[in-house]
């Protein structure tokens, strides 16, 4: 017999967990199935652990440029070991928290395998060795991704994708990072304010393809700042691993690079292994990503799919809003598919990145007739206290009738902590926000988000500093 619930998930990362919590909190009863730990890759093997690091290189930057706030600081000595415990400390707080939630909730929580019987009972493969048998109303489908490789880079020794690195209690002296997208960026950034030597390897004509051109140059600026070493429009070829545990890649035209360690960052696969799909009319790509509709519902009624299984942006918080739809749906609410072109993102390298909406060229290639702003945080008072004066907010706005800016259509921001501050621009892109009524809003001075005000009053053909 198998046990009854309005709601079956499998797989417990930030898209199932988001949508048992969600589920149960509207009345729904709701088993929640995870093969490894509660979190998925977001909270264990990705984002959390990530900005920990990064964090850490933050601080590292402080102390190295503390005398220019007169602070007396001796130079840093990096124990990376300590920095990986906090790390991992972080994690296991976040994981007891989510694990409390499922009990607080009510949400029944298995640790095992979960695998079509049919399409909509579920059977599971306990970690404890025993099987438990789930029947749902709905199932949802939230089993993420794991990260791609390239042939000749297998994970192991020097070569390592974002779940070895991320393990790391030393830091390697010379790196190679394969990719120069969000991922491979934060990684390239990390590590060269730890002090390392990193090389990043993109096969495309530059770095962080798909931004904006301004945001995207300041980076480029940044990273030579830090002398990180930017080859792009090259093929990696191969590796020759050396006695000394390290390894020479070989790339381009010839050319080759010894390193201590290898990064491969070239994006993340769907992960549907061994999930009995074929036992479903669920529709799977080509790539391997689960065919849904607007309601994240499958070919198969009453089974949903959300998060990085979905050939939609694998950013943890599109999996929250695609959980909200999914459950939402299955209440019968009255509920809006997400607007992926409109999603915020982040990337948190050193400088941050933020943005909303299409850059310039993406804008002008849709057919608009567009007015744009930038200005630069080198004028803005808190980015000079900060000492963090790189960076720009560009605002990209429809031309009206009369050549004044009307609606928000994009905007984008890189420099100081730009992902704190993205939430008016987005709240702007999404309500279809105007020019006019933005400026309205009142900045605090001095603060960070003044250069967004700015910006955007400067749009009205009037200004106050910019």
């Amino acid at each position: 017999m198998a046990d009854q619930f309005d709601l079956v998930i499998v797989g417990g990362g930030p898209g199932g967990y988001a949508a048992a919590f969600y589920g149960a909190s509207a009345g729904l009863s709701v088993a929640l199935v995870e093969k490894d730990t509660i979190g998925g890759t977001c909270l264990n093997r990705g984002c959390i652990p990530a900005k920990a690091f990064l964090e850490t290189a933050a601080v590292n930057r402080h102390v190295t440029h503390a005398a220019d706030f007169g602070i007396a600081a001796t130079t840093s000595r990096i124990d990376f070991a300590v920095a990986q415990t906090r790390k991992q400390g972080i994690v296991q707080g976040l994981v007891k928290g989510l694990t409390g939630l499922t009990k607080s909730k009510k949400v029944t929580y298995l640790l095992g395998t979960g695998a079509f019987r049919s399409a909509k009972v579920v059977d599971v493969a306990l970690a404890d060795g025993s099987t438990r048998t789930l029947e749902g109303r709905s199932v949802i489908v939230a089993t993420g991704s794991t990260p791609r490789t390239i042939p000749g880079f297998t994970p192991g020794g020097p070569i390592m994708t974002s779940d070895e690195v991320l393990m790391l209690s030393t830091i390697p002296a010379r790196i190679a990072v394969i990719g120069g997208g969000a991922i491979g960026c934060e990684f390239a950034s990390t590590f060269a304010d730890l002090g390392a030597r990193v090389t990043i390897l993109e096969g495309l004509p530059k770095i962080l393809p798909g931004l904006d051109a301004d945001v995207a140059n300041v980076v480029v600026k940044s990273f030579k700042k830090k002398n990180i070493d930017i080859r792009t429009g090259v093929s990696v070829t191969g590796h020759v691993p050396n006695a000394s545990g390290g390894t020479t890649v070989n790339f381009g035209d010839g050319e080759s690079l010894e390193v201590d360690a290898v990064v491969v960052s070239v994006g993340r696969k769907p992960f549907s292994d061994g999930l009995g799909l074929e036992r479903t009319s669920v529709k799977v790509s080509e790539r391997g990503f689960i065919d849904v509709d607007g309601y994240c519902q499958t070919s198969e009624p009453g089974v949903y799919a959300v998060g990085d299984i979905i050939n939609t942006p694998q950013l943890a918080h599109v999996a929250y809003a695609e959980a909200i739809v999914a459950v939402k749906h299955i209440l019968g609410e009255t509920v809006y598919p997400v607007m992926y072109d409109r999603v915020p993102w982040a990337i948190y390298c050193h400088p941050e990145v933020a943005w909303s909406g299409p850059s310039e060229d993406e804008a002008r290639a849709k057919g608009h007739d567009v007015v744009v702003a930038k200005h630069q945080f080198r004028a803005n008072s808190r980015a000079m206290i900060l000492g963090e004066t790189d960076g720009l907010v560009k605002v990209i706005a429809k031309k009206n009738a009369d050549g004044s800016a009307g609606q928000v259509l994009g905007v984008h921001m890189v420099g100081p902590w730009v992902t704190e501050q993205l939430s008016g621009g987005y709240l702007a892109v999404n309500w279809e926000a105007t020019v006019e009524e933005i400026a309205e809003f009142i900045q605090p001075h001095p603060s960070l988000s003044e250069l967004f005000g700015e910006t955007v009053m400067s749009l009205t053909g009037r200004s106050i500093n910019a």
